[in-house]
């Protein structure tokens, strides 16, 4: 149950903590614009099943690739829109990553054939130090 709700937090809320405080004068737009990257969770429709509760989104869907991910990191030097819709992937993809470690956390052997075990294993042994 935390976990869910710290993941739809991220999901939501952060967003539009993120927008009221660093972009005011036009948070209510900047924020339907990070929720719009949320889209970005099309790509699960290419997975089979759809929906796994154990799975680690991270470098298992084609958009939550590293490689994507680096796209992503390089939005964040261009003019906005496109600057504000790459801190928006980026923040899903840090969201995902940290539901990957709480579920890691939780049950290692969950993400036993996960793309990205050795990442999230590195990180929640930091969590644990």
């Amino acid at each position: 149950m935390t976990q869910t709700l710290v993941h739809y937090f991220l999901h939501f809320g952060m967003p539009l903590i993120i927008a009221y405080v660093f972009f005011r004068s036009d948070y209510k737009r900047v924020y339907l614009i990070l929720l719009a990257t949320m889209l970005v969770d099309l790509d699960h429709l290419f997975a089979t099943p759809i929906f796994s509760p154990n799975r680690c989104s991270i470098n298992f869907h084609p958009l939550h690739t590293y490689y994507a991910m680096l796209v992503y990191v390089g939005m964040l030097f261009l003019k906005k829109p496109y600057r504000i819709i790459g801190l928006g992937l980026i923040l899903h993809m840090l969201t995902d990553l940290n539901d990957c470690v709480m579920t890691y956390l939780n049950c290692p052997q969950c993400l036993i054939d996960a793309p990205a075990r050795e990442l999230v294993a590195w990180l929640a042994n930091l969590l644990r130090t």
